[in-house]
């Protein structure tokens, strides 16, 4: 074949050539483009068997040691896993996890933080952080890895928010770390809150870190601090609830009775401690300005006289002793149906109290009425109660209340 052939025999094979390798090439990416997740979901043997230098399946068969507990191999497939991709995360953690496991503690703490460092969704990693840090007593970092864990798995709050319990319950060197993370607004804060609440032996922690948030960026917020007063009122520790009411001073404590002079609407305070205002076809119960003195602030009731629906009612933590009960009212208008205030201890439902309206009135003045209450040692909350007296028929009624107090005997009252 001359020159002349030979070069037209060449260039007629360059299509079917190009044509066989484009093909190849296709077959190649095809292949590429299915191994990964053949390796990724294969059995790791068979996965390293398919692609022997394959990071990933090199760090999948180091995984599969680890969990064999061949740590020698695992620490070599992870070592070969690196070589190919350094910042393998995963394959790092391996390696790591088998230097602890070999006894190289120091070595193991210093590629399972770069691990955590590297991707905050390596559990494993995080999970190993914590327990470490925590033999070290390093709480601020123990808590911060598990921190980490709390953010991405609900599933885990469980048993990370009784780490952080358990931790801060026994060691008072942790309750600072403790403080400065839920300060920082986790998204897990609220329930995290809820937990230690339900906990027997979480009051007192409780009540550490309400005092210790008070002064950061993020104290207790009153929906906060109202779920767990509203908690403890469920559960019937009111010693509880007092203790941290004193603490925070929230509700303010300058008188027993909160919101006594209705100068705030109901949404203002913080339950359960404040107002419960009944509503009933015949009862109106609202806080408005008296018609008498615009500026003032009082409750008025408008009663058809013949339902039985409570008016008012709050809880109250009187301490034990005596105390002076009074109240301001008007009447609108005279009736045969009445109100009276009624305090009973949570205790039994024994009354303290039950001090009704006067028969003998005259509308348009306001008055005042009074009266003595004794509360023994036993008696640890009571109910502050506002009912009415229906009288035998229909007997439209409107009466205002203002200025309702409970104090210690012989102290000053705060009415103006």
């Amino acid at each position: 074949m001359t020159t002349a052939d030979r070069a037209k025999h060449d260039r007629s094979r360059r299509p079917a050539l190009l044509g066989y390798a484009l093909v190849a090439v296709s077959v190649w990416l095809g292949w590429e483009a299915l191994k990964a997740p053949v390796v990724e979901r294969a059995h790791p043997a068979m996965a390293l068997r398919l692609a022997p230098g394959s990071p990933e399946a090199l760090r999948r068969a180091a995984e599969g040691e680890l969990l064999a507990e061949e740590w020698e191999d695992a620490a070599f497939l992870a070592d070969r896993s690196l070589a190919s991709a350094p910042f393998n995360a995963r394959a790092l953690r391996v390696r790591g996890l088998s230097a602890a496991r070999t006894g190289n503690v120091d070595q193991a703490d210093q590629l399972l933080t770069l691990a955590g460092n590297w991707s905050l969704r390596d559990d494993p990693a995080h999970a190993w952080l914590v327990e470490h840090r925590l033999r070290q007593g390093s709480y601020s970092s123990a808590f911060g890895h598990a921190d980490t864990l709390a953010r991405r798995r609900r599933d885990l709050h469980e048993q990370v928010f009784n780490l952080f319990m358990t931790a801060a319950i026994e060691d008072p060197r942790a309750v600072p770390s403790l403080v400065r993370l839920i300060a920082a607004n986790p998204p897990w804060r609220a329930s995290f809150l809820q937990a230690l609440q339900r906990r027997e032996d979480g009051d007192a922690l409780l009540l550490n870190l309400a005092v210790a948030l008070g002064p950061t960026s993020a104290p207790l917020t009153d929906p906060e601090l109202s779920r767990i007063y509203q908690g403890w009122v469920r559960e019937r520790r009111y010693a509880a609830i007092a203790g941290l009411r004193r603490a925070l001073g929230r509700p303010a404590l300058g008188t027993e009775v909160q919101n006594g002079d209705f100068s705030q609407a109901v949404e203002e305070q913080l339950p359960p401690l404040g107002w419960s205002f009944g509503a009933a076809a015949g009862l109106s119960v609202q806080i408005m300005e008296d018609d008498l003195r615009p500026s003032n602030r009082a409750l008025r009731i408008d009663y058809d006289g013949y339902r039985t629906t409570v008016a008012a009612s709050q809880l109250l933590l009187l301490a034990p002793g005596r105390h002076d009960f009074s109240v301001r009212y008007r009447l609108e208008n005279l009736s045969p149906a009445s109100f009276e205030w009624i305090l009973t201890c949570v205790e039994g439902g024994a009354p303290l109290m039950r001090l009704r309206l006067p028969d003998d009135q005259a509308t348009g003045d306001w008055k005042i009425m009074r009266a003595t209450v004794d509360v023994s040692e036993s008696c640890t909350a009571q109910t502050l109660t506002l009912a009415p007296r229906a009288a035998d028929r229909r007997s439209p009624f409107a009466v205002w209340f203002d200025d309702v107090e409970v104090r210690p005997a012989g102290s000053a009252s705060h009415q103006g």
